[in-house]
């Protein structure tokens, strides 16, 4: 029976050369190693994005051709996939209050960083080639086309090095703006330069006016079909509550779904992703926190594969000494460009000074847009400069997918922004019962005033009420000091409304036994588990042969957690400023 999908989608339903068993090994094996290259290089404080591409250099064209480009060719909807991903989640990191505070900041040093890179590196470059073969149509054209190219930032390597090292701040947020945009800047010198190329050396490169044209729809049908998209899977979220699976369920359907119209009808897909994602979290703020999160936690395995696939890509084996020699030219002198440009962009909008002085070492990274315009300058220049550009970008992509996120971490961490993008629940995960405090007083020690002797009489505990915060007691025993029970405010209550009488009583007489205790190593959402499972509000803390050390009480640890959220704000309003 014929099918109508298959039409629509030729190639979709089988692998090219690829048996099912074959896949599911190869995702194996890409999988393990690809994890394994990223904790190698997390020990030795490299980003692990760096490991995944080494192992993928290792075992791909590069390496032992483990992956022969075939297969890597038959496993680049694994590469599509996972840019959907980053676009999305780099449209949820655009939030309207952010474009409106920063939006000049991002239009100036966007055009700085893309334009003056895109200059020096066409001059140094147009003078070498012309050096050498004393061709000057041939210098030119290489001039504009890589000068073009070397505009991109690829967004993928730069974001993954923010998520992993959870960085927040005015330099994050610029990042993220920057790489949002980039890609279509970059298309748009690509097709002044290569509307320039075309007459001087002969292509297939279309007219000026056509391709502003088809950029113009790939750029609003893009960003059209994503917010069409954000719609709809907003109309579907408001009628979900609490629950995780369906919302997850619904969120990937519709990110899926959305890249594969743009894969059909030949749009940006990392574009109406961003678009789906900045739509989200503007127009659909209720499940916004909930799509995020749990899209976030679905996307490291797609990410090891994605960036293992990237190593795996590149050859750097056929590069000649000649286009080495470019290579090398392109690199320094994007980088160069970058960096001059990248901070008077920054200078001139009065950015913070950490985005002043850090901003260069975030956009070092390509990928994604300058492959994919070497591979269009390999298509319209085939005849001339086409394969040499491929081959440039190919060697460049390979030294500074390697170095760029590397010099990612050290700009977030100059500017002081690493660990700052946290919750409550990831302090309570790093936190333990000794780390709560009450102001600067340790709760955690043999002296804490909420530790009563069983002999101590009623009214001494009273009177402490007014000079401490704790609302519960240990009581330890005279003779031995090992805990003996417990006294909480309420029981307090009950007390004193038998009458004067309760004031000469002890300590003994009211404590109730303790149903649980901890330690001070205690985590505290094991602390939040005992909480819960028990039914009560606090819990003697105590050190081996059951010495009490004090009390630790839930509305200190909600306190405690909270105060941490509060100072965080603080550093980064003082980050801003």
């Amino acid at each position: 029976m014929h099918n109508p999908l298959a039409t629509l989608l030729p190639g979709v339903f089988h692998f090219t050369g690829i048996q099912a068993t074959q896949f599911v090994l190869l995702l194996g094996i890409i999988l393990f190693l690809g994890a394994f290259g990223g904790w190698l290089f997390q020990k030795l404080k490299i980003p692990q994005v760096v490991g995944y591409i080494v192992i993928g250099i290792l075992i791909g064209s590069s390496g032992f051709h483990v992956l022969e480009p075939q297969v890597i060719a038959a496993l680049d909807p694994i590469s599509t996939v996972a840019l959907a991903f980053i676009g999305f989640l780099v449209g949820g990191e655009l939030k309207m209050g952010n474009i409106k505070k920063y939006g000049k900041q991002f239009i100036s040093i966007l055009i700085f960083e893309a334009i003056t890179p895109a200059i020096i590196v066409g001059l140094i470059v147009g003078l070498v080639v012309y050096a050498f073969t004393k061709d000057s149509t041939h210098a030119i054209s290489m001039a504009l086309i890589l000068g073009a190219i070397c505009s991109a930032t690829a967004p993928a390597a730069t974001t993954d090095v923010l998520v992993e090292y959870r960085t927040k701040g005015p330099l994050t947020t610029t990042v993220y703006g920057i790489v949002a945009m980039d890609d279509a800047f970059a298309l748009i010198l690509y097709t002044i330069a290569s509307t320039i190329v075309t007459p001087l050396i002969g292509g297939n490169a279309r007219p000026f006016g056509i391709q502003v044209l088809f950029i113009l729809r790939d750029i609003f049908g893009s960003i059209a079909i994503g917010c069409g998209f954000g719609f709809i899977l907003n109309l579907i979220l408001k009628h979900l509550t609490n629950e995780d699976g369906r919302i997850l369920s619904f969120s990937l359907g519709t990110l899926f779904i959305c890249t594969g119209i743009c894969q059909i009808f030949d749009f940006d897909n990392i574009l109406a992703a961003m678009a789906l994602g900045f739509f989200m979290v503007n127009f659909a703020p209720v499940k916004t926190r909930a799509v995020f999160s749990l899209v976030q936690k679905f996307t490291p395995p797609i990410y090891v594969l994605f960036f293992v696939l990237v190593g795996a890509k590149l050859n750097i084996w056929i590069i000649t000494p000649f286009l080495g020699l470019i290579a090398i030219i392109y690199v320094l002198g994007r980088t160069f460009g970058k960096t001059i440009g990248s901070m008077f962009g920054a200078w001139i909008t009065k950015a913070p000074k950490t985005v002043q002085n850090n901003i260069p070492f975030c956009l070092l990274s390509q990928a994604g847009v300058a492959i994919g315009l070497s591979i269009a300058a390999g298509t319209d220049f085939a005849d001339s400069i086409g394969p040499q550009i491929l081959l440039i970008i190919t060697a460049t992509t390979f030294i500074v997918q390697l170095i760029g996120p590397i010099f990612v971490k050290i700009g977030v961490t100059k500017a002081g922004e690493v660990g700052l993008n946290v919750t409550v629940d990831d302090i309570k995960k790093n936190a333990r019962v000794t780390d709560v405090t009450w102001g600067n007083e340790h709760i955690c020690n043999s002296e804490s005033p909420a530790i009563v002797c069983e002999t101590d009489m009623l009214f001494k505990i009273l009177n402490s009420f007014s000079k401490n915060q704790n609302l519960n007691y240990v009581v330890k025993n005279s003779e031995n000091g090992k805990l003996a029970g417990i006294i909480s405010l309420e029981h307090l209550k009950e007390v004193m409304q038998i009458g004067d009488f309760a004031e000469s009583m002890l300590a003994m007489d009211v404590m109730d036994k303790p149903v649980i205790t901890c330690k001070p190593s205690t985590t505290l959402p094991d602390a939040y588990k005992l909480f819960e499972e028990y039914d009560i509000d606090s819990i003697p803390i105590v050190e081996e042969g059951d010495i009490p050390l004090g009390i630790l009480e839930k509305n200190t640890v909600d306190h405690y957690l909270h105060t941490r959220i509060i100072e965080l704000n603080r550093k980064l309003d003082s980050l801003d400023a």
